[in-house]
This record gives structure tokens, sequence and C-alpha cells, in this order.
């Protein structure tokens, strides 16, 4: 059975909390990685990763000549001798090392695309899955192990994967917990959608376009149906979001023809087309920058259709480079929003509120004109707003 995000995340802790080592399954780009990587943060572990396609044989456990004098041997007729002994890859070195400098901590060791290497560097590792150990180096205690792979055509329910994997030896399946993760829609979404660090995980022009056109997100394994090498993965779009910031941040946005190539460079041509045109619906006429230095930027803004409007007060809102608690920030944002229509001011300040302490924190900042015009703003539109519902 597949699980959304959100179900296979806490599947997996209770997989680590049973000792037993996950398996996460699920599509190139799904977001296994970005998984992982939540879970760690969620258990306060140290992540350490390592991509096991890119391993060669030899690259947890490397022969090297010892680096003292003393472990070299001479002889009279046959020159110097080596003793060797084994070493480690940097990876392994510095979780070792980590481990001892942090006895209480624990480790995540992530080895992502695990069926993609090739079958000797999946013998190599098979001793630290099942038995912990490589040679005479043993994992500490605090290490858990996490697993990802492609799905490939032994698996049930994918018996059209197109991976090019390394079927892994029984005993690995035997000893690990397969879960399958699913991208949904839905689950994306949400988890797009979630704020870290006061911004939303991807670009609201990207989340807008999918809430809108759910069949673009590519959640299955290109079957050669489809003309397009490059498919709009979970992990592609987020590259599109951080393309979106960059674009707007060099004011180039604006500019079709880059535009168009970036999102066909990464979502593929049918899907990057159709998505550039939505960005040229879309896309703000003003940075928010101009929107905050520019004399001229609520002219500006009132010459924008409303969903462009509500795109730059959006932006305007949620970067933390230009806070709303700053008395010249928060009056001209009021003179932004009070330019909107109703709607759309309904709408921001509805996103405002479901943002953390924001309410709160313009609440402390009163004492400064500019911050007590913006929170009456608020405050009014709110109960305007809430009349409306009911």
């Amino acid at each position: 059975m597949a699980l959304t995000y959100q179900a296979c995340l806490e599947a997996t802790q209770v997989v680590l909390a049973s000792g037993a080592v996950p398996t996460i399954v699920g599509e190139a780009g799904i977001g296994k990685s970005a998984l992982v990587a939540e879970l760690a943060v969620q258990r306060h572990a140290k992540l350490f990763t390592t991509v096991v396609s890119l391993v060669e044989k030899g690259d947890l456990v490397i022969p090297v000549p010892p680096l003292t004098a003393d472990s070299f041997i001479q002889t009279e007729a046959y020159g110097s001798l080596a003793d060797v002994q084994f070493g480690y890859s940097h990876t392994l070195v510095a979780m070792i090392r980590y481990a001892e400098a942090h006895p209480d901590q624990e480790i995540i060791w992530f080895l992502d695309e695990f069926n993609r290497g090739s079958q000797a560097v999946q013998s190599e590792l098979m001793n630290l899955v099942l038995q912990r150990q490589i040679n005479t180096l043993k994992l500490p205690a605090q290490v858990h192990l996490v697993l990802a792979e492609n799905p490939d055509a032994t698996m049930a329910g994918f018996s059209r994967s197109h991976y090019g994997v390394t079927p892994g030896d029984a005993a690995i399946a035997d000893r690990t917990t397969r879960l399958v993760l699913e991208a949904g829609i839905r689950s994306w979404l949400s988890w797009a959608t979630a704020t870290v660090d006061g911004h939303p995980r991807i670009n609201g022009l990207v989340t807008d376009y999918l809430s809108e056109h759910p069949q673009d997100l590519h959640v299955v394994g290109t079957d050669g149906l489809s003309d397009d090498d490059l498919q709009p993965t979970p992990r592609a779009w987020e590259r599109v979001s951080r393309a979106i910031t960059e674009l707007q941040r060099q004011e180039l946005l604006q500019n079709a023809a880059i535009t168009a190539a970036i999102m066909q460079g990464n979502l593929g041509m049918a899907v990057g087309t159709t998505f550039a045109s939505y960005l040229a619906q879309r896309r703000p006429g003003l940075t928010v920058t101009q929107a905050f230095t520019q004399a001229d930027a609520v002219t500006t803004l009132t010459g924008l259709p409303s969903a462009q409007q509500q795109q730059v007060l959006r932006q305007c809102a949620t970067d933390s480079d230009w806070p709303l608690t700053t008395d010249a920030n928060a009056q001209r944002f009021s003179e932004l929003l009070a330019v909107c229509p109703a709607d759309g001011q309904f709408a921001i300040a509805r996103e405002l509120a479901a943002q953390p302490d924001v309410f709160e924190h313009l609440s402390a900042a009163t004492n400064q004109p500019g911050v007590a015009t913006l929170y009456q703003l608020l405050t009014n539109i709110g109960q305007r707003g809430s009349q409306i519902e009911v």
C-alpha cells in the first residue's frame, strides 16, 4: 500500500523506533530525500548521506598504506613493502568522528538510490545493513540506517517500471521494512505550502498553478508513452520554485525567452511551455524591493490585474528582508493593500493571519504609526470578511 508523504514520514518513525531499517521506495524526484531530511530534523539527528549509485567498489573500504614509518617493512633484496590496512570513505570517517564527539546525539545515515548501485557495491553495504559492521569497524549504536530505492519491475505494483536498477539481495529485502511513497497532489501541496522560517517551501506561483492543474505533477515513472525526456516531478517543481525566486531577484521574470527556456529545461517541453504562459499572465509587475522602495509603486500596483496584485502582496508579506513590523514597511504595505479589491484584501489578510505570531508581532509594535495603521487596516478587513462569510 502506497503512503502519502506525511503518512510515510510517520511510518518511518515507527520503523526506526522498533529497531528496524526502513527502505523508502518511490519514483525519482518524488521527495524521498526531502522526507529523510525532515525526519532528521524531527528527531534532532545529524544526517549523513551516501548516494549509492555514485559509489564504486572499494569506495567504502579502501586499502591504503599506513602513514607512519613503522608500517613499512624493509627487505634486503626487494625494497620496502607496505603493511596495508583498511581505510574508509570520508563520509564514514566523518560520521564516526561525529559519533565520538557527540555520543548522545542520534545519527541517520541515508543510503540513497540503494538499488541503483552495482551488485558489488550492494554486497559491500550488506554487512552494514545486516550486521552493522565492515571488517573490524562497527557502527555506533546511535547510528540509524535509512535506505531509499527506485522501484523496479520485480516489486509489486511496479511491473511497468523503467528504472535501471540492480535488484537487491533477498536478505536485504527480508531484513528491512519497505515503505512505498506516493506524491498525490493533496499531500504534496500540503507539504509545499507549509512555512519554513516564515516562508512557504515552494513559490506560490507553482502551488497556485498545480492547484489548478493537478495533472501536471508527474508522480509515476515514464513508460515510453511520453515524447518528453524531462518530466514535471516534485523535484523538478522544487527547482522551478527556486528558479522563479532567482528570476524575480534578477528582475528577469518578464523576459519571456529566458523564463520559457528555464521552465522547459526543468519540466519538459509540454508542461514547461504551459507553465511559462501561466507565468506570463500571473508574474508580478513589481519585485518586493520595488514595491517597498519605488515612489510610484502604488500607482504601478493599481494598474495590475487582481491576481498579480495578490501575488505582489503575498511576496511582500512573506519576505523576511522587509519585515512589516518596521514602520516604513508597514506604511507602504498598507498603501499597497488599500488599492486591492475587497476580496483580494481579505485573501491577503487571511494568509497573514495564518502565519505564526504575525498579528502578535504587529500588535506589539503599534507604538509606530505605520504599524498601527496596518494593524487597524488588517483588523477592519478581517471583520468585513467575517461578516461576508457569515
